[in-house]
């Protein structure tokens, strides 16, 4: 038993220690960032020289900002494909990567929950964009887990994402008069591009048997593309991966898909499959054949090479799995 005692006790030290070193790490982070960059402190743009350098968070936001800036910006992603954003902390060659931007772009709305305080100590030494700012607060979804906050997965609503090209093309021209109008002009191609993108889910949604139009997955990034698109989503970790899904909510999701006899559930790519495959395990005991009807991207886009490294392209294949396991 002491023995038990001592392990549980080193245990508990070890977890201590292993979340001091992090908050330590980003205390160390911030404060390079504080002292480690020039430009005065205001977080203005000034017109820059030669091509422009860009540093974004996700990997919908870094395909956002090579759409529009074309050859003559430098896009550095901080997040990679399968990276879950709501977990991420940023590393030092992260800084040196905020550092050396010329502005930085990223999604807000909590969604890059663990670098926050760098976020706001980067926006004090040069242009630092929320690409979401310009969404009307009453198109946003409001949090069950987190009071005050809302649904950050804004881009699973075409018609919202849309909205998140305006301020690149403000931010770059700003920094490249000369390529304002290049800008502005791939801005519109984007967004047509988006508006096509929009038209093809409604479509393919349609198709779905309006009794099947249920969307389950390990975590809820969907609701924005539930609304949207008409398909009740269901989700089990919450808007947030650090929340944890209990055996209550297994079963009560099982239940769920088993009296409704909802034909596929879907793990994603960012988030571990444990999960799901419980409720499919769960759902299977309760006599219904429930499938995992494929990957779905959620909180980021597919490897790079892929169609699926595009915004587009991730939403196109997400919405082709979703039909293929339900219609």
């Amino acid at each position: 038993m002491n023995v038990r005692i001592r392990e549980d006790e080193r245990e508990r030290v070890g977890s201590l220690w292993r979340r001091w070193v992090a908050v330590a790490l980003v205390g160390c982070l911030i404060a390079v960032l504080a002292g480690g960059c020039g430009g005065g402190g205001s977080g203005e743009a000034e017109a820059v020289e030669g091509t422009i350098q860009a540093t974004t968070t996700t990997t919908m936001i870094t395909d956002l900002v090579r759409q529009i800036g074309g050859d003559r910006v430098e896009v550095t992603g901080l997040m990679g494909p399968g990276v879950d954003p709501h977990l991420y902390r940023a590393s030092q060659g992260d800084v040196a990567a905020l550092q050396d931007a010329d502005a930085v772009f990223y999604n807000g709305l909590f969604l890059e929950g663990q670098m926050e305080d760098i976020l706001e100590k980067t926006s004090e030494q040069k242009p630092a964009v929320q690409v979401t700012e310009g969404i009307p607060e009453e198109e946003l979804l409001g949090s069950p887990q987190y009071e005050d906050q809302f649904d950050p997965h804004v881009w699973f609503d075409a018609t919202l994402w849309r909205t998140t090209v305006d301020p690149v093309v403000e931010q770059l021209s700003e920094l490249d008069p000369d390529g304002a109008s290049e800008f502005e002009q791939r801005g519109e191609v984007y967004k047509a591009e988006i508006d096509e993108l929009h038209s093809f889910v409604e479509e393919e949604i349609s198709s779905i048997p309006e009794g099947q139009r249920v969307l389950v997955t390990a975590h809820d990034a969907f609701n924005y593309f539930g609304r949207q698109y008409g398909m009740e989503v269901r989700g089990l970790q919450g808007i947030s991966t650090e929340a944890e899904a209990g055996s209550r909510d297994v079963q009560e999701l099982a239940d769920f898909l088993a009296e409704n006899e909802i034909k596929a559930i879907f793990v994603e790519s960012s988030v571990p499959p444990e999960t799901v495959e419980a409720v499919q395990d769960a759902t299977q005991d309760k006599g219904w054949e429930l499938e995992i009807g494929g990957e779905l991207y959620s909180d980021a886009g597919g490897d790079e090479g892929t169609e699926a490294e595009t915004y587009t392209g991730m939403f196109r294949e997400n919405v082709e799995t979703i039909t293929g396991a339900l219609r």
